[in-house]
């Protein structure tokens, strides 16, 4: 009896995963990464005591060679992959393999030239573009990373588009995992030897679970096509001009919003400990404050994205379809629900961080600088867990462009701030800037959205 009724519970499980797709699937996707924020989250508190707010700094300027690496060489094919499958409405299993093989082959190639660069450029991208030559080995061995987050990226792109997330979840969940367990094994080894651990153990462990993901995709999407075989006939996967030429289509803008972005970005990373020392501090101090703030505060405030995060990468394939088949009134219905429960969320995150950033600050991390920081970025909480979904429906009805400009705004709004406000007052005028920023973009989703559906006579 009691089989029974785990098998009818299994059922209707099953039957509701299908009628709510994005409900079942952002419900996977919510779980696992509030898992591997949580694992993230003593991680970061274990590499800031293990390598201070220096060392934190250094690492942190990695950021841009790593975002823009991955601009580059898969953001854009990820969102046209998982785009094309979602819109595939006739569900033929080899067409949406074709628009997977098309984007891994151009991926592939991209991702091992960015390799190479990276690896024998790193000495001038260290010295003179970072301006920190202790970021220079760091280069060598993240650029490994690129080809594997690259064929990852395009994998669970096919498998957001099929509305299957529980491989992306798992793959995320296992490159957590992954790096955690690598960091600790490298630095456990140093200490017990009496070695003091070197900042380069957080890049491998970032190196070593960007291959694991990849491994864990790859036997995910054989498991998923081997009950038809005949969908891996030469036949079937060989990619078409055609293919080439809509995926590239969508892709090809997608990717030179992306990189533009990520420049913009880099130039901002850069500044901030340059203009840090133009407001008094010295290269140890701007490191360290710079530490504080992107490897401690931010992540803290992201922390609660989790959520609206795996809401927008599901509502990208879920807005993609509902709009080819010209149902405004089920992309009106999704997206109210979205503004709804995402403003109380952020409503609910400003009043946690405004009340127990301090303790956050001091009790987890040991740095009262950081308590102040996450007090002041609880401001942006309601309007940066908007952007995130309020983005994802605009690009499931095709407004890549308006996103791209409502975002270089943003980030020409904080470089404004970066380069006259923090040589003033600052950090704080940086975190002023992040608030003027996720409010102007903000406003321009709503109207953009108010636009569509006022033009499209939803209401």
């Amino acid at each position: 009896m009691q089989d029974l009724y785990l098998q009818r519970i299994q059922r209707k499980a099953m039957k509701h995963a299908k009628r709510h797709p994005l409900i079942f699937g952002t419900l996977i996707l919510t779980i696992t990464g509030l898992i591997t924020r949580i694992i993230g989250f003593f991680y970061r508190i274990y590499l800031s005591r293990l390598f201070g707010e220096e060392g934190m700094g250094i690492y942190q300027l990695l950021s841009p060679a790593l975002s823009l690496s991955f601009s580059l060489t898969a953001a854009g094919y990820q969102t046209a992959i998982s785009k094309f499958v979602a819109a595939n409405t006739a569900g033929r299993r080899s067409d949406d393999l074709k628009t997977l093989l098309t984007g891994a082959s151009i991926t592939l190639p991209l991702s091992l030239g960015v390799n190479a660069v990276l690896f024998l450029a790193a000495e001038p991208i260290g010295t003179f573009l970072l301006k920190e030559a202790r970021t220079i080995s760091m280069l060598r061995i993240l650029s490994f990373s690129i080809p594997f987050a690259a064929l990852h990226a395009c994998i669970n792109g096919y498998f957001y588009g099929k509305k299957k997330a529980s491989v992306p979840a798992l793959t995320q969940l296992l490159e957590q995992l992954a790096r955690v367990g690598c960091v600790f094994l490298v630095t456990g080894a140093d200490l017990s030897e009496g070695r003091t651990p070197s900042i380069n153990a957080a890049v491998l462990g970032l190196t070593v679970g960007e291959l694991l993901s990849m491994l864990i995709a790859l036997i995910c999407l054989y498991i998923h096509l081997y009950p038809d075989a005949s969908v891996l006939s030469l036949q079937n996967i060989c990619p078409s001009s055609a293919v080439y030429r809509d995926l590239l289509g969508m892709a090809l803008p997608l990717t030179a919003n992306r990189i533009v972005l990520n420049i913009l970005q880099s130039i901002e990373a850069v500044s901030i400990p340059q203009k840090l020392l133009l407001y008094g501090y010295d290269t140890t101090t701007a490191l360290s404050v710079y530490g504080v703030l992107t490897g401690m505060a931010m992540p803290m405030i992201f922390f609660p994205n989790a959520l609206t995060g795996s809401v927008a990468v599901l509502l990208l394939p879920t807005i993609s379809e509902n709009h080819a088949k010209g149902d405004r009134e089920a992309v009106w219905n999704d997206t109210l629900r979205t503004v709804k429960y995402c403003s109380l969320m952020g409503f609910l995150c400003l009043c946690g961080f405004l009340f127990l950033g301090d303790w956050m600050g001091t009790e987890l991390f040991h740095s009262e600088l950081a308590g102040h920081f996450i007090v002041t970025l609880g401001f942006i909480c309601p309007f940066l867990y908007l952007d995130t979904t309020l983005s994802s429906i605009l690009q499931g009805l095709g407004m890549a462009g308006r996103i791209f400009v409502s975002n270089v705004v943003c980030l020409l709004i904080r470089l404004l701030f970066v380069f006259f406000a923090i040589p003033v007052i600052g950090m704080q005028g940086y975190l002023w800037g992040i608030l003027v920023s996720q409010l102007v973009l903000a406003g321009i989703y709503f109207f953009c959205l108010y636009r569509f559906f006022r033009q499209n006579t939803v209401f």
